[in-house]
């Protein structure tokens, strides 16, 4: 299948100043009957990522289907020194890819495709937002399992469990049950 296109002038003026006001990762949907037919992402503008390309700010890439509210709060949480963006609208100099858990060969590819990214795989559950990407980890974990220790090493998984366990011991007994998870080999 080819790339298909259409000339701005060719639309009605009124969807083109709606696509105009989209930002990065945003949508319309188009129906017929009820029934979607198509949809047109917001894309950004190669002159938005000129500050993203300075060291003050990170450019975090979502390989996960986000609404653009969820993407805002992650953006408004990690602070001003980080851009947010959809996948589909991130330049492929990102710093940061968020995806959730897939296989290797998806992992590969996406390696292929930003070989400069951080590379983090996440399991989002945020009712509130509407967003569920789980994971093996995450299932095991609502199981009952009290923390997960991805550890490259006996020497870092004493290290790493020395500190969850340490961290459990601090909760207050009954009252609180937090799951742990340390993935930092740093």
């Amino acid at each position: 299948m080819s790339d298909q296109w259409v000339e701005a002038s060719q639309l009605p003026e009124e969807l083109v100043a709606l696509i105009d006001t989209l930002r990065p990762g945003e949508e319309v949907t188009i129906t017929r009957n009820g029934e979607t037919i198509g949809t047109i992402s917001g894309v950004s503008r190669q002159e938005s990522f000129s500050s993203a390309e300075s060291d003050d700010i990170t450019v975090v890439a979502t390989a996960m289907k986000l609404s653009a509210s969820a993407r805002e709060l992650l953006s408004e949480r990690l602070g001003p020194g980080y851009l947010v963006l959809d996948l589909h609208s991130a330049p492929p100099t990102v710093d940061v890819l968020l995806v959730p858990p897939g296989s290797p060969q998806l992992i590969g590819n996406f390696r292929a495709l930003y070989p400069k990214a951080r590379i983090v795989i996440t399991e989002i559950e945020d009712a509130e937002l509407g967003v569920k990407y789980e994971g093996p980890v995450r299932r095991l974990l609502d199981a009952g399992a009290e923390a997960y220790l991805p550890s490259s090493t006996i020497p870092r998984l004493a290290e790493q469990l020395d500190r969850t366990m340490t961290q459990l011991n601090q909760l207050t007994a009954g009252t609180v049950r937090q799951a742990l998870v340390s993935g930092d080999d740093g």
